[in-house]
Protein backbone atom coordinates (compact mmCIF):
# COMPACT_ATOMS: atom_id res chain seq x y z
CA UNK A 1 0.00 0.00 0.00
CA UNK A 2 1.25 3.52 -0.81
CA UNK A 3 2.45 5.65 2.09
CA UNK A 4 0.78 8.66 0.52
CA UNK A 5 -2.63 7.03 0.16
CA UNK A 6 -5.10 9.07 2.24
CA UNK A 7 -8.48 7.51 2.98
CA UNK A 8 -11.57 9.53 3.87
CA UNK A 9 -15.10 8.47 4.79
CA UNK A 10 -18.15 10.70 5.18
CA UNK A 11 -21.19 9.28 6.98
CA UNK A 12 -24.62 10.65 7.73
CA UNK A 13 -28.25 10.20 6.90
CA UNK A 14 -29.86 10.47 3.48
CA UNK A 15 -30.70 14.10 2.81
CA UNK A 16 -27.67 15.53 4.67
CA UNK A 17 -25.69 15.95 1.44
CA UNK A 18 -23.02 13.39 2.35
CA UNK A 19 -22.62 12.04 -1.18
CA UNK A 20 -22.46 15.52 -2.73
CA UNK A 21 -19.87 16.60 -0.15
CA UNK A 22 -17.67 13.61 -1.04
CA UNK A 23 -18.04 14.28 -4.77
CA UNK A 24 -16.99 17.90 -4.22
CA UNK A 25 -14.01 16.81 -2.11
CA UNK A 26 -12.94 14.37 -4.83
CA UNK A 27 -13.28 17.06 -7.51
CA UNK A 28 -11.19 19.49 -5.45
CA UNK A 29 -8.38 16.94 -4.95
CA UNK A 30 -8.36 15.96 -8.63
CA UNK A 31 -8.89 19.34 -10.33
CA UNK A 32 -7.16 21.76 -7.99
CA UNK A 33 -4.58 19.62 -6.18
CA UNK A 34 -3.85 17.41 -9.24
CA UNK A 35 -4.02 14.16 -7.23
CA UNK A 36 -5.33 10.73 -8.17
CA UNK A 37 -8.77 10.23 -6.68
CA UNK A 38 -11.33 7.46 -6.25
CA UNK A 39 -14.82 8.22 -4.93
CA UNK A 40 -17.43 5.59 -3.99
CA UNK A 41 -20.73 5.72 -2.12
CA UNK A 42 -23.54 3.63 -0.69
CA UNK A 43 -27.02 4.43 0.54
CA UNK A 44 -29.14 2.67 3.12
CA UNK A 45 -32.31 1.00 1.78
CA UNK A 46 -34.43 3.81 3.20
CA UNK A 47 -32.66 6.47 1.01
CA UNK A 48 -33.76 9.79 2.51
CA UNK A 49 -33.38 9.47 6.27
CA UNK A 50 -31.45 6.18 6.11
CA UNK A 51 -27.69 5.87 6.63
CA UNK A 52 -25.41 6.83 3.78
CA UNK A 53 -21.66 6.82 3.41
CA UNK A 54 -19.26 8.04 0.82
CA UNK A 55 -15.56 7.39 0.53
CA UNK A 56 -12.71 9.26 -1.12
CA UNK A 57 -9.21 7.88 -1.61
CA UNK A 58 -6.57 10.46 -2.53
CA UNK A 59 -3.01 9.71 -3.64
CA UNK A 60 -0.15 11.19 -5.63
CA UNK A 61 0.11 7.82 -7.39
CA UNK A 62 -2.40 5.69 -9.26
CA UNK A 63 -4.95 4.09 -6.95
CA UNK A 64 -5.08 0.30 -7.16
CA UNK A 65 -8.06 -0.24 -4.84
CA UNK A 66 -10.91 2.30 -4.87
CA UNK A 67 -12.36 1.83 -1.36
CA UNK A 68 -11.22 2.69 2.13
CA UNK A 69 -9.08 0.01 3.77
CA UNK A 70 -8.31 1.91 6.99
CA UNK A 71 -9.61 5.46 7.48
CA UNK A 72 -7.32 8.42 7.99
CA UNK A 73 -10.25 10.84 8.27
CA UNK A 74 -13.90 10.29 9.15
CA UNK A 75 -16.58 12.98 8.99
CA UNK A 76 -19.67 11.73 10.87
CA UNK A 77 -22.77 13.90 10.56
CA UNK A 78 -24.90 11.83 12.99
CA UNK A 79 -24.61 9.17 15.69
CA UNK A 80 -26.07 6.29 13.63
CA UNK A 81 -23.49 6.77 10.86
CA UNK A 82 -20.65 7.06 13.36
CA UNK A 83 -21.72 3.86 15.09
CA UNK A 84 -22.14 1.98 11.80
CA UNK A 85 -19.05 3.13 9.86
CA UNK A 86 -16.30 3.69 12.44
CA UNK A 87 -15.02 0.07 12.36
CA UNK A 88 -11.83 0.55 10.27
CA UNK A 89 -10.54 3.81 11.74
CA UNK A 90 -6.74 4.17 11.99
CA UNK A 91 -5.37 4.56 15.53
CA UNK A 92 -4.03 8.02 14.67
CA UNK A 93 -6.83 8.96 12.31
CA UNK A 94 -8.97 12.07 12.78
CA UNK A 95 -12.66 11.90 13.58
CA UNK A 96 -14.70 15.04 12.88
CA UNK A 97 -18.29 14.99 14.11
CA UNK A 98 -21.37 17.18 13.89
CA UNK A 99 -21.89 17.77 17.60
CA UNK A 100 -25.49 18.79 16.84
CA UNK A 101 -26.29 15.07 16.41
CA UNK A 102 -23.29 13.15 17.82
CA UNK A 103 -22.95 12.75 21.58
CA UNK A 104 -20.82 9.61 22.04
CA UNK A 105 -17.46 9.25 20.32
CA UNK A 106 -15.30 6.09 20.31
CA UNK A 107 -11.91 7.87 20.16
CA UNK A 108 -10.10 10.77 21.81
CA UNK A 109 -8.82 11.89 18.40
CA UNK A 110 -11.95 13.88 17.68
CA UNK A 111 -12.94 17.39 16.66
CA UNK A 112 -16.59 18.17 17.47
CA UNK A 113 -18.23 21.09 15.65
CA UNK A 114 -22.00 21.79 15.52
CA UNK A 115 -22.23 21.93 11.70
CA UNK A 116 -26.02 21.73 11.55
CA UNK A 117 -26.49 24.35 14.27
CA UNK A 118 -24.13 26.70 12.41
CA UNK A 119 -26.10 26.10 9.19
CA UNK A 120 -29.37 26.89 11.02
CA UNK A 121 -27.85 30.17 12.24
CA UNK A 122 -27.07 31.02 8.62
CA UNK A 123 -30.75 30.41 7.80
CA UNK A 124 -30.56 27.09 5.91
CA UNK A 125 -29.96 23.72 7.58
CA UNK A 126 -29.40 22.37 4.06
CA UNK A 127 -25.89 23.89 3.95
CA UNK A 128 -24.60 21.87 6.94
CA UNK A 129 -22.59 19.75 4.50
CA UNK A 130 -20.88 22.89 3.15
CA UNK A 131 -20.16 24.09 6.70
CA UNK A 132 -18.57 20.66 7.26
CA UNK A 133 -16.52 20.97 4.05
CA UNK A 134 -15.18 24.31 5.30
CA UNK A 135 -13.87 22.50 8.37
CA UNK A 136 -12.57 19.59 6.28
CA UNK A 137 -10.58 22.05 4.15
CA UNK A 138 -8.73 23.17 7.26
CA UNK A 139 -8.41 19.82 9.08
CA UNK A 140 -7.69 17.37 6.23
CA UNK A 141 -4.11 17.50 4.92
CA UNK A 142 -4.98 15.65 1.69
CA UNK A 143 -6.87 18.54 0.09
CA UNK A 144 -6.25 22.29 -0.19
CA UNK A 145 -8.81 24.59 1.42
CA UNK A 146 -8.94 27.07 -1.47
CA UNK A 147 -9.40 24.37 -4.09
CA UNK A 148 -12.14 22.85 -1.97
CA UNK A 149 -13.86 26.24 -1.65
CA UNK A 150 -13.72 26.72 -5.42
CA UNK A 151 -15.10 23.22 -6.00
CA UNK A 152 -18.01 23.97 -3.63
CA UNK A 153 -18.86 27.25 -5.34
CA UNK A 154 -18.58 25.60 -8.76
CA UNK A 155 -21.20 23.02 -7.80
CA UNK A 156 -23.92 25.09 -6.09
CA UNK A 157 -26.78 26.92 -7.87
CA UNK A 158 -25.72 30.50 -8.77
CA UNK A 159 -28.32 32.12 -6.51
CA UNK A 160 -26.91 30.24 -3.47
CA UNK A 161 -23.23 31.13 -3.99
CA UNK A 162 -23.26 33.81 -1.27
CA UNK A 163 -24.94 31.53 1.30
CA UNK A 164 -22.62 28.62 0.49
CA UNK A 165 -19.58 30.89 0.63
CA UNK A 166 -20.65 32.03 4.13
CA UNK A 167 -21.29 28.40 5.14
CA UNK A 168 -17.83 27.30 3.98
CA UNK A 169 -16.17 30.22 5.79
CA UNK A 170 -18.13 29.48 8.98
CA UNK A 171 -16.96 25.86 8.96
CA UNK A 172 -13.34 26.91 8.42
CA UNK A 173 -13.60 29.45 11.24
CA UNK A 174 -15.04 26.84 13.62
CA UNK A 175 -12.26 24.37 12.76
CA UNK A 176 -9.61 27.04 13.21
CA UNK A 177 -10.35 27.05 16.95
CA UNK A 178 -8.83 23.54 17.30
CA UNK A 179 -5.18 22.57 17.59
CA UNK A 180 -4.63 19.19 15.92
CA UNK A 181 -1.24 18.82 17.59
CA UNK A 182 -2.92 18.82 21.01
CA UNK A 183 -4.93 15.66 20.23
CA UNK A 184 -3.62 12.45 21.87
CA UNK A 185 -1.71 10.05 19.64
CA UNK A 186 -1.52 6.27 19.67
CA UNK A 187 1.90 4.64 19.75
CA UNK A 188 2.50 2.83 16.48
CA UNK A 189 4.21 -0.55 16.24
CA UNK A 190 7.33 1.13 14.76
CA UNK A 191 7.50 3.46 17.76
CA UNK A 192 7.02 0.52 20.15
CA UNK A 193 10.07 -1.22 18.65
CA UNK A 194 12.16 1.88 19.35
CA UNK A 195 11.12 1.99 23.03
Amino acid sequence: MNDDRYEIRFGGSGGQGIILAAVILAEAAALYDKKYVSQTQSYGPEARGGKSKAEVVISSREIDYPKVITMDFFLAMNQAALDAYFYDFKPNGLLVVDSTFVEQVPTSRVIAIPFTSIARELGRELVANVVALGAVGLLCPAVGAEGLRQAVLGRVPPKTVELNSKAFAAGAEAANAFDLDSLPRSITSDEEREI
